[in-house]
């Protein structure tokens, strides 16, 4: 979990991170939402007695934050699960559950976290879906970990089905060239090699410095149907997501030698390609069928922010 820059007082408060504050920011009030589906209805008395085993020992999720004019500190509290645990009564007939469980989670966007508890809330869904037979709805603040701390917790807090005392055991992928001794030649072409890398890095750190520096001066992006109008960020957002097979995405990945992360984040940006070239197809006057045709504007200037793990070891994180 993140720590950066935290340190300890006197009764035990652990001040946040920068990284932590800024997540409390005026309207960058950020949460994580995850989604699990089980094959089978969940009992909330089962979970309650494996939280209180695992999840609630973290600090984090066992401390609430408390606001001391600009200082923000974790302070430790007993953990009541019952403030935690939401269970929904829910009517049995309904008529699209996809449709509710969507409409439920979009509607968890718009409540702000109590702040007198720890901020964190697990949601019991037992409604049959296309594709589970019941719903975990986790909501996180992001201000406790990112999503790779997180993913690494929900690990260490899961057993082995042959081994319930023992740790999940994930593959460590090695270094490429761990074990490479190169000739008296070898090591010459290494040694340029390293240089030309180190060069090439200072010179992609500059321009994307220039880019930047641009960004902010002059350097806007180009106004398309992504780019809401003024206020957009304060109107009600909607939550929607698609189920995907992880077999096809490690296919992917293997068939191109690249990370997961990479598959996904090219399926989004494939996918918002064509739905800006649908509506610029739309938009066309001259009657034609646009939809197989490049609508995109030559000149189109789109910026994204993807956020990147850069811990140095991997595994589980505890």
């Amino acid at each position: 979990m993140e720590t950066a820059g935290s340190s300890s007082d006197d009764q035990g408060m652990v001040k946040l991170s920068p990284e932590s504050r800024l997540f409390h920011a005026p309207r960058f009030n950020c949460h994580i939402i995850a989604i699990i589906g089980c094959k089978t209805s969940i009992n909330p008395s089962v979970v309650k007695l494996g939280l209180e085993q695992t999840l609630i020992k973290h600090p984090r999720f066992s401390s609430k934050l408390v606001v001391d004019g600009r200082n923000m500190k974790w302070n430790p509290t007993t953990v009541n699960l019952e403030d935690h645990i939401i269970v929904p009564n829910l009517d049995a007939d309904i008529e699209s559950p996809d449709q509710f469980i969507e409409d439920y989670i979009s509607h968890l966007t718009t409540i702000p976290m109590d702040l007198s508890k720890p901020l964190w809330e697990l949601h019991i869904i037992n409604l049959k879906t296309s594709d589970a037979e019941a719903i975990w709805v986790f909501r996180i603040h992001h201000s406790i970990g990112d999503g790779a701390s997180l993913m690494s917790l929900l690990l260490a807090c899961t057993r082995k089905t042959d081994d319930p005392e023992a740790l999940p055991s994930i593959p460590v992928k090695k270094r490429a060239g761990s074990s490479f001794s190169p000739s008296s030649d070898g090591l010459v072409w290494w040694f340029f090699l390293s240089i030309w890398k180190i060069l090439r890095m200072i010179w992609n750190s500059l321009v994307d410095l220039v880019l930047f520096c641009a960004t902010i001066l002059f350097l806007k992006d180009t106004k398309t149907p992504l780019k809401g109008p003024q206020g957009v960020d304060l109107k009600p957002r909607r939550f929607v997501y698609r189920s995907v097979s992880l077999d096809d995405i490690k296919l992917v990945k293997n068939k191109m030698n690249i990370t997961i992360n990479d598959v996904i984040l090219g399926v989004t940006q494939a996918g918002l390609s064509q739905y800006l070239n649908r509506e610029y197809g739309e938009n066309k006057k001259d009657g034609e069928t646009q939809h197989n045709k490049v609508n995109l504007p030559k000149s189109i200037l789109l910026r994204a922010t993807v956020l990147v793990n850069l811990r140095p070891t991997p595994g589980i994180q505890l």
